[in-house]
């Protein structure tokens, strides 16, 4: 203590410990010299914490690390928490996460999304790409519901098989149409898996990929022409519309008029269905939208 006044001052820690929901864990009481020093928030003689391992799980599913965590328990409430004891508390959550992954599911889904992210995980003294697995289904009664989340080293045609396999044992029967991003073997998969399903690519993907060949100054003017084919009444219009697309660019820009020709099928798939359905599953972006919440929390733990 810097210019402190009297002579008390710190005379390390003493260990307690305390009882939650999740079990029992220990903490590092500060002492002074003088025995005057009152904890805020684990009192003296207090031994159940549920209030405090509370705080601590909701900073963490906010994506603070136990470091960052026990950082703000001392700027707050003026205690010192070791990152074991944290890790201790949060990692009694696991079991509920375990149980969340392997719950039963329904036996159908008309709508099932599927898509993959990479992020960063530190592993030890290093950090390495995994490739994060996502599912989102819509039920019966229009209810969108995460079906899990599975983590790998790649992203590949096999791991995407394993992810459906184990769909299929926790009760999904069938599903009637899965909404893909042009992921490696997916389609693939999902037809060995669930041969009825009718598998849509995503309008916004295949745009993207597709303009990533066409200049700037001719981007407007093709994308024109896509809106035509997607936008149309009837699969007849939407035929005719690509053939248009053909008509104009294949020569200036094959590349990219053939990832529509090679994904058309898929495509057209959208007029098997009323308009109220294709506007559901002409993109991914149900679950782009939580990839995009999943990231804020990566990249606040990061």
């Amino acid at each position: 203590y810097k210019n402190k006044s009297g002579k008390n001052s710190r005379n390390g820690f003493k260990e307690k410990n305390i009882v939650s929901k999740y079990g029992e864990s220990t903490i590092q009481v500060p002492r002074d010299r003088e025995s005057t020093f009152q904890p805020q928030v684990v009192k003296k003689g207090q031994k159940d914490v549920h209030g405090i391992e509370d705080k601590i799980l909701s900073m963490y599913a906010k994506g603070l690390s136990t470091r960052q965590i026990s950082e703000s328990l001392r700027d707050i409430y003026g205690i010192d928490t070791s990152h074991e004891t944290i890790s201790n508390i949060t990692d009694k959550i696991l079991p509920f996460i375990r149980d969340w992954q392997n719950r039963p599911l329904e036996p159908i889904y008309p709508f099932v999304y599927f898509d993959a992210l990479f992020v960063s995980v530190k592993e030890g003294h290093r950090t390495a790409k995994k490739a994060v697995y996502t599912a989102i289904g819509i039920d019966l009664s229009g209810r969108k519901d995460v079906l899990g989340i599975w983590i790998s080293e790649t992203e590949s045609a096999h791991f995407w098989l394993t992810v459906l396999d184990e769909l299929k044992g926790r009760g999904v029967q069938d599903i009637c149409i899965a909404c893909i991003d042009g992921l490696n073997g997916l389609a693939e998969a999902i037809e060995a898996i669930y041969p009825k399903a009718r598998i849509q690519r995503c309008i916004v993907h295949l745009i993207g990929n597709a303009t990533k060949y066409v200049s700037a100054k001719d981007r407007k003017a093709f994308c024109s022409d896509i809106k035509a084919i997607y936008g149309a009444a009837t699969r007849r219009e939407a035929e005719d519309a690509f053939e248009v697309l053909r008509e104009h660019w294949i020569e200036k820009y094959p590349l990219a008029v053939r990832i529509w020709e090679n994904n058309l099928d898929k495509v057209l798939c959208l007029y098997d269905f009323p308009r109220e359905i294709r506007h559901i599953i002409y993109t991914t972006n149900a679950i782009e939208s939580y990839h995009s919440s999943l990231r804020k929390v990566i990249n606040t733990k990061a």
